[in-house]
């Protein structure tokens, strides 16, 4: 377990974190959203150890990473923009990382080399940017720590490498359990991804939970009615409402089945529910707890 303890930052003027908590278990993807600027990689980086809050802590496993070594060697983390000397190679960065990380497999490492394709020998100079970057991630799920944070890691990344890449941090979720925490500005690239989900915003984190209980108590439904519909008169807590021709779009506050039967009344020429996109289940859950979901992001 990864826990943030009213964790505050500031760089000169400018309050990075404000006084934010979470939790963050093994055997499961957090995703953690946010704008530009919202403090996604500061916090990476307080979980890390990486940098030392200004007040609150960061505990791994109970004990508080900054400045401890053995807690740092249980989390392994991935910045947006990583450092790949350029005159080293694949080959020569995996054994200083097999020095450093007790935890580093090499069978599993040859295994990767298989899957991905980076040249072990050739300088890093010598790489494109996207190469470079799926090296990186080659070395991360090589050390195979029991926790893994990821700044933006599908950038540069082609489709193919992206499914790869989403398939192997599934896979050692399921195997062994790794815990995982991916920051991202793009609510769709994590969207069958992760299982619990933040928002950050201006240093705080807003929101948060399993996705799927979010998604309890809001319901969206697509419906055709031949003739007006008085919406106000139903009953209903519509959040939002889209119309395309005939076919109406709802968000509604509330559980399915009750919606289902009032709109059902209506004598509907089409009526069904759809899942909600992670983007949507932000929405509702933003407007429901006072916030602005534009404003926000």
């Amino acid at each position: 377990m990864i826990e943030a303890k009213n964790v505050t930052k500031r760089f000169g003027g400018t309050v990075a974190l404000q006084e934010l908590s979470a939790r963050i278990g093994g055997g499961g993807i957090y995703g953690l959203v946010g704008p530009n600027g919202s403090g996604k990689s500061t916090l990476l980086r307080h979980l890390a150890g990486v940098y030392r809050p200004d007040q609150g802590e960061v505990l791994v496993d109970g004990t508080p990473v900054w400045d401890d070594a053995t807690a740092r060697g249980q989390v392994f983390f991935l910045p947006d923009d990583p450092y790949l000397p350029p005159g080293s190679s694949l080959a020569e960065l995996a054994g200083f990382y097999r020095r450093v990380y007790p935890t580093f497999d090499q069978e599993e490492h040859l295994r990767l080399c298989q899957l991905f394709p980076v040249p072990a020998q050739k300088r890093f100079r010598g790489l494109s940017k996207g190469t470079r970057r799926q090296a990186a991630i080659l070395l991360a799920l090589s050390c195979r720590t029991p926790y893994l944070l990821l700044d933006e890691v599908f950038d540069g990344l082609d489709p193919v490498v992206r499914r790869l890449v989403r398939g192997l941090l599934i896979q050692a979720v399921e195997e062994r359990q790794l815990g995982v925490v991916i920051a991202s500005h793009n609510l769709r690239e994590l969207e069958d991804l992760c299982d619990h989900v933040g928002l950050l915003s201006q240093g705080r984190l807003r929101l948060e939970g399993e996705l799927d209980q979010l998604r309890e108590g809001f319901c969206k439904v697509q419906a055709a009615f031949a003739a007006p519909v008085d919406w106000d008169s139903l009953g209903l807590c519509i959040l939002r409402r889209e119309d395309q021709g005939q076919v109406v779009s709802l968000l509604i506050r509330g559980r399915p089945e009750e919606a289902v039967a009032v709109l059902r009344d209506r004598q509907p020429l089409l009526l069904q529910t759809a899942p909600l996109t992670l983007e949507e289940v932000f929405i509702a859950e933003t407007e429901v707890s006072g916030y602005d979901y534009n404003e926000l992001l």
